[in-house]
């Protein structure tokens, strides 16, 4: 229930700073977040990761589907039940859910926090920091946790 409520927060507070943005910012727009190191700048991205993927909304918005239901039932069908474990698929369904919801809706996923001591690096959104973090602590948990808590012993 509460990663249920935390991954509700999430989904929110990604479409409150996605609302917020599009609505102080043009496209392509910036705007000073943290002085030198991070800027708000609106872009539009097509695609997934790097723009990858660009123009195939639909196989992004199937493959998120797929993953999201995926990453939601672990904890459901008793295959993931440690804390950070269940953590880990709460960020990657919230994250997935956050950018699915504008790919249904708009037809891109708006993106906004740019590295300014970076300037090659994609610009991405908090839907994409909880994907992340989901995947490092996700990882984290497989490799020192999985074995000994949660693996089922045959």
């Amino acid at each position: 229930m509460w990663y249920a409520a935390l991954a509700a927060v999430l989904v929110a507070a990604d479409q409150w700073s996605k609302y917020w943005t599009v609505s102080h910012l043009a496209l392509e727009e910036s705007a000073p977040l943290l002085p030198g190191f991070m800027e708000l700048l609106r872009i539009h991205n097509y695609g997934a990761a790097w723009s990858s993927f660009a123009g195939m909304r639909w196989l992004l918005v199937g493959v998120t589907a797929v993953i999201i239901a995926l990453v939601a039932l672990l904890p459901l069908t008793g295959r993931v039940r440690h804390p950070l474990g269940r953590l880990a698929c709460t960020l990657i369904a919230a994250g997935g859910a956050g950018n699915i919801i504008d790919r249904l809706r708009l037809g891109y996923v708006v993106d906004m926090l740019h590295f300014t001591f970076w300037p090659s690096y994609p610009v991405f959104n908090a839907a994409d920091i909880c994907v992340v973090t989901g995947a490092v602590l996700g990882v984290i948990y497989y490799v020192w946790i999985y074995e000994k808590y949660d693996r089922v012993k045959k």
